[in-house]
């Protein structure tokens, strides 16, 4: 039994769902790859899948050796690429996370111009604010707003987001519209509250002006841990929210959003993408954190570039 083939067929089989899928992506027969999961098991004497007539289902033992497994091939790939034209043409499977607004409106709209350029690489694209366990869970980056708070890692900073304060029309029609942003913290005011996941908490919000700054904490209805569940609350009138720019823009132009307090600033959001210490910078991995720095420089530049 040729191992690495063996792993290879049995992890493309659980990506796929299908023993007849992982064929076709692999250039291979259904037999083959059936027999090189069965030699599999039959080496680590234990059940990996579970066969029905209809579908087929990772076991624990085999959801726990498939994590192992991806990670031996991605380290085996990026060994072989670096020997060859890798920083010509890298290749490999790709695992990041990144926050759903930023996936949604920057990054998958510019994945064709990623993808024509480096045809070769397979991104697995997590959509998520939650506190990602980069080694156990085998992600190779992470894409994050915000100072990190995990000293362990390293990190390069790509992007400083500039935020506003942003409310519905329907918002203000009912609450009215408030003049100074501590009129947030009283009634009849709500905010829309963003719970960061890596604490659970909502914190208050700094804005300044001139001499003057303040922390706003007020009532909400809702509080939520996604920046595209926090953009849908305002939009529907559910209290005044903290947002990005580029979040608002388009909202803004269709009237769907309106700006408050443009007197007043909040310090810009830095922007990071963090991978493990002991986590090889392999070709793909390097391309990939390159494009999303040429991306946040269209869209969110660094504003002070000492701090990078």
């Amino acid at each position: 039994m040729d191992r690495f083939n063996a792993m290879q067929a049995f992890a493309r089989v659980v990506e796929t769902g299908s023993f007849t899928k992982a064929a076709e992506t692999l250039h291979m027969s259904k037999t083959s790859v059936t027999q090189l999961v069965q030699a599999l098991e039959a080496r680590l004497r234990v059940t990996l899948l579970n066969r029905t007539t209809r579908k087929v289902n990772v076991t624990a033992d085999g959801a726990a050796y498939y994590e192992r497994v991806i990670k031996l091939l991605g380290d085996m790939d990026d060994a072989e690429t670096s020997l060859s034209n890798a920083s010509v043409l890298p290749r490999g499977r790709l695992r990041v996370d990144v926050p759903a607004p930023l996936a949604r409106m920057i990054l998958i709209p510019a994945l064709p111009a990623f993808h024509a350029r480096y045809p070769d690489i397979q991104l697995d694209m997590g959509v998520s604010d939650r506190m990602v366990d980069l080694i156990g869970e085998s992600v190779d980056c992470v894409v994050r707003g915000g100072e990190l708070t995990d000293l362990s890692l390293m990190a390069r900073r790509v992007g400083d987001l500039s935020l506003g304060v942003y409310a519905a029309p329907s918002y203000l029609e009912r609450a009215g519209i408030p003049v100074h942003p501590q009129e947030l913290s009283l009634p009849p005011h709500y905010i829309v509250g963003f719970r960061w996941s890596r604490a659970g908490l909502d914190f208050p919000y700094a804005m300044y002006r001139h001499g003057e700054h303040l922390s706003v904490k007020g009532r909400y209805v809702i509080s939520v841990d996604d920046g595209n569940a926090g953009l849908a609350a305002g939009l529907a009138g559910l209290g005044v929210l903290w947002l990005p720019d580029y979040m608002a823009k388009e909202h803004v132009s269709r009237g769907e959003l309106v700006r408050l307090f443009d007197e007043w600033h909040l310090a810009p959001m830095p922007m990071y993408v963090a991978f493990p210490p002991d986590r090889h910078v392999s070709a793909k991995l390097r391309v990939f954190i390159d494009w999303v720095v040429e991306l946040m420089d269209q869209h969110a530049p660094i504003v002070n570039r000492l701090a990078t």
